[in-house]
């Protein structure tokens, strides 16, 4: 069974983490992590193509055959809520553009995947992700949230095409 590389998205206007795994049955091993980031000072469309930019670079150089991104979830701030959903299509863009399959995932079942329960705070799930993958050393919760979106697409990627095929 050849091994397959993943590349987990967690979309942010300010910072969009990025991960980088790769499967090769049940074994599960890290690659990369990083964040793209964007210039607060900006227009939102100067900050969106930096976050394009960035993220094709990461496709570019690792060269993913699947992507995975956090569904967005929606808070009191419409104009935040607003920004995130269009760093979001950026995420979504970005690899479908290079022609790679990309899954969504609830942020609830990101942390149930990872840590074991839906409400999972922050610090538990870098420190799952250094369990799960123990040469990964993600520099923010961004890099490390896209290594748990990454994680989570491994474990049920098997599933989705099953539902795919029926």
């Amino acid at each position: 069974m050849a091994a397959i590389r993943l590349l987990g998205i967690d979309p942010g206007l300010r910072r969009t983490g990025w991960g980088i795994v790769e499967t090769q049955g049940s074994r599960l091993g890290f690659l990369a992590c990083g964040t793209v980031t964007s210039d607060p000072a900006a227009s939102l469309a100067a900050r969106l193509r930096e976050l394009h930019d960035g993220l094709a670079r990461v496709v570019g150089e690792w060269a993913p055959v699947e992507a995975a991104v956090e569904e967005t979830f929606v808070n009191k701030d419409a104009q935040a809520t607003l920004k995130l959903g269009a760093a979001r299509g950026v995420a979504l863009l970005v690899p479908a553009l290079a022609g790679l399959p990309v899954a969504e995932y609830a942020a609830n079942l990101v942390k149930k995947t990872v840590v074991g329960a839906g409400h999972a705070e922050k610090r538990q799930i870098h420190a799952m992700v250094r369990v799960l993958l123990p040469k990964a050393d993600p520099a923010s919760d961004d890099a490390a949230d896209a290594l748990a979106i990454a994680i989570t697409h491994a474990h049920h990627r098997g599933a989705r095409a099953l539902v795919r095929g029926a």
